[in-house]
């Protein structure tokens, strides 16, 4: 299609070149978020009534495929970037919120989910942060960890306690300017793979919103967490399809540049049939993820979507972890060193069985729909 063709060429001339560089030096390029907000890439998922570009999740897939295919997870996650909060405010904002936010987004502003504790990670009943409400505003402090853009965002969705309701009930959803006094990055963390976009620890020390900040009703926060990471599964299991597809695209071509005994070693049996099953897991992944992005856009109930979501990103995710290594493999000792991308690429997969839910969390997920049907 000609939009999944406009992206590659656009990562192949941007992306592709700074791959390397941006892994070494743990920087953020800069030059190439502004390429993407200026083709309409960050803000994909905003409606065109807005000024965004209305795309569908299944454009999304397709250009975080791409970007990754082009040799970089890390800046495949800005292929849509804001879709959270653009998404959320699609569903569960006011219109005066729509009004007010989403012009903003149209233009490229970068946004951020704080939800993670140190205390509360896969369980979300655990969130300690807290807001109370004072007059028209609302007060939040608290601390949150592994949270991507820090400062880059603009707005952060902040998830918060806002009554002493048990568990998961009480939690609420709160829309915050990343420039709002009391909120603070305290740390950059430094990590294993798909470095150069940051990844940080915030405080929220008094930091006060405005009441029309609420995201949906209070007290539905967890609620509207996982719907939104339900659909954001479905186009974060685009990212490692295309970094698995990267490693074996370079995987083959180095292959079919060398010989074992006078013979192209792309004629070996086992390397081969390491080739094919590479292949085979990517587009079994492949099929996963445009199914559910199919469902999602047909406008199916996100719950019903979610497990075939959470299988999406479960398979994957776990099938380039196995791709990348597959590809280090082939390659010999050459695999293992920086003169080659394959070793980042086996470093940057390994997130993806991590983030928006560990394989685990979505074993659980799709456990719980077939047993409880």
């Amino acid at each position: 299609m000609a939009f999944q063709k406009t992206v590659r060429q656009l990562a192949r001339t941007h992306v592709s070149p700074i791959a390397d560089e941006m892994d070494r030096t743990d920087s953020w390029p800069q030059e190439v978020m502004e390429v993407f907000r200026d083709n309409g890439l960050i803000q994909l998922a905003v409606p065109a009534e807005y000024g965004g570009p209305g795309a569908d999740i299944t454009s999304i897939c397709l250009a975080r495929e791409e970007v990754a295919r082009a040799g970089s997870m890390a800046l495949a996650t800005l292929a849509g970037q804001n879709n959270t909060l653009a998404l959320a405010l699609r569903q569960l904002g006011t219109e005066e919120q729509r009004r007010r936010l989403l012009p903003e987004l149209a233009r490229g502003a970068v946004c951020l989910v704080a939800l993670t504790e140190a205390e509360a990670g896969s369980d979300l009943s655990r969130l300690a942060t807290h807001a109370r409400r004072d007059g028209s505003s609302w007060v939040i402090n608290g601390q949150k960890s592994y949270v991507s853009w820090g400062k880059l965002a603009t707005y952060a969705t902040v998830f918060a306690r806002t009554n002493d309701s048990p568990g998961s009930k009480g939690i609420s959803g709160f829309i915050v300017p990343t420039a709002s006094p009391g909120f603070h990055e305290v740390r950059t963390n430094v990590k294993m793979g798909q470095r150069g976009f940051p990844n940080v620890e915030i405080v929220l020390d008094d930091v006060r919103v405005p009441a029309e900040n609420l995201l949906g009703e209070e007290g539905s926060g967890i609620a509207a967490a996982l719907q939104g990471l339900h659909q954001n599964r479905a186009m974060m299991a685009a990212i490692p399809l295309g970094g698995g597809l990267a490693a074996l695209d370079y995987a083959k071509a180095f292959l079919a540049d060398r010989q074992y005994k006078r013979r192209p070693m792309t004629e070996l049996q086992g390397l081969r049939w390491m080739l094919a099953d590479m292949w085979t897991e990517l587009e079994a992944a492949r099929a996963l993820i445009y199914q559910c992005a199919e469902r999602l856009d047909a406008g199916v109930p996100v719950g019903t979507v979610a497990p075939l979501c959470s299988m999406a990103k479960l398979y994957a995710s776990e099938a380039a972890v196995r791709v990348t290594n597959d590809a280090l493999q082939l390659l010999g000792g050459a695999g293992y060193m920086a003169d080659h991308p394959v070793e980042r690429f086996v470093r940057d997969a390994r997130v993806t069985t991590i983030y928006e839910g560990t394989t685990q969390v979505q074993k659980n997920t799709i456990a719980r729909a077939l047993l409880d049907a």
